[in-house]
């Protein structure tokens, strides 16, 4: 996190609100998943890890929207923040849709 020097808290405080809203809904998307599925090809271990990583990318996630409203749009997140959290999206989001995928051949092959 990092003080801001712009004249538009508001500005960011816009675009910021909102990309760290989405953050948190895929990140309880993908805590559903992990915590409700057994994922065929990840080993347990990888799934625990996986869900380990994200309940931390939301508490990470959760405390900069807390900073954001406290300081009333004056503390943004420094990119280099977000890129993690970003790949940790895109991870979920593979796993989610090779998991549908499966589930679907899987269905399509029954009797």
């Amino acid at each position: 996190m990092s003080g801001s020097s712009t004249p538009e808290p508001d500005l960011l405080k816009a675009l910021l609100e909102p990309l760290l809203e989405d953050f948190q809904y895929w990140f309880e998307r993908s805590q559903t998943l992990l915590e409700s599925q057994p994922i065929s090809f990840l080993s347990n271990e990888q799934q625990a890890d996986l869900l380990a990583r994200v309940l931390q990318a939301q508490r990470e996630v959760q405390t900069a929207q807390l900073l954001l409203r406290a300081t009333d749009g004056k503390v943004g997140v420094e990119a280099a923040v977000m890129v993690p959290w970003h790949s940790l999206v895109t991870e979920c989001w593979q796993v989610s849709s090779r998991f549908r995928l499966e589930r679907i051949q899987s269905q399509d092959s029954e009797p």
